[in-house]
């Protein structure tokens, strides 16, 4: 049965990466796993935000690192959707662990560099042991030497690579990363790259899926082909 994802929490309903957005898919027992971005504030406290700038989901401007979580939190995080959101903050990665726990399975992406966000792979394993929950996430990125480095810090947690693209030997880069996930842009995966790589015992998340037909589409590639969606009634459709 393949895996419903939500993206950035139910980001189709309600503002990405917000704790509204994250209850609506908990609130879901269908969603089985929710994709979530983190970033580091100035003062090194992981924060729920996709974007490497404020201006798009939020009334702030700058960089995320440029403020500090005191900062971050003063901003409205969901006005830009819609009126109704109005007041909505970006959480904290912690927040996010204490509301998720338990209930679904997190796909937790760190954003950008471990150079532009130096200790973000060790803040985020450290909240990680302190709420028990290494085995209910796992910790994806673009970035091949970030992976690596999470491997070297704990050999037990879940890791994968985010493609977008089609780079040649693909499977053998997520080896030599130690990463088991290959979490790949949608018009880049096809059923026989699909299948190849979970035959080799790889999981493959597909993103961003939110045209019934395509979900359809992969659903029917292979069983285990994770769909990533912002919509994920769209997707419950087919289940």
């Amino acid at each position: 049965m393949n895996i419903c994802m939500a993206h950035r929490g139910w980001s189709g309903k309600a503002p990405e990466n917000t704790m509204t957005a994250i209850r609506l898919a908990l609130a879901e027992p269908a969603i089985q796993a929710m994709e979530i971005d983190v970033q580091l504030s100035s003062n090194g406290v992981p924060v729920l935000i996709h974007d490497f700038t404020l201006e798009r989901t939020t009334n702030g401007s700058g960089l995320v690192k440029d403020h500090t979580l005191e900062e971050l939190r003063q901003l409205d995080a969901g006005k830009w959707l819609d009126e109704k959101f109005a007041g909505e903050k970006i959480p904290t990665l912690e927040e996010a662990l204490i509301a998720v726990k338990g209930r679904c399975r997190l796909n937790i992406e760190l954003k950008a560099t471990s150079d532009m966000y130096p200790g973000i792979a060790e803040k985020v394993l450290a909240l990680l042991e302190q709420y028990g929950m290494k085995q209910e996430v796992c910790l994806t990125s673009f970035d091949h030497e970030l992976i690596r480095h999470v491997r070297t810090l704990d050999q037990q947690i879940e890791t994968g690579l985010i493609i977008y693209g089609r780079p040649v030997l693909m499977l053998e880069q997520l080896e030599e990363a130690g990463a088991s996930i290959l979490s790949m842009g949608y018009p880049f995966l096809n059923k026989e790259l699909a299948v190849a790589a979970i035959e080799k015992g790889f999981k493959v998340i597909a993103w961003t899926l939110d045209e019934p037909a395509h979900i359809r589409e992969v659903m029917s590639w292979h069983p285990d082909v994770q769909i990533c969606t912002n919509h994920p009634d769209r997707m419950l459709e087919f289940v």
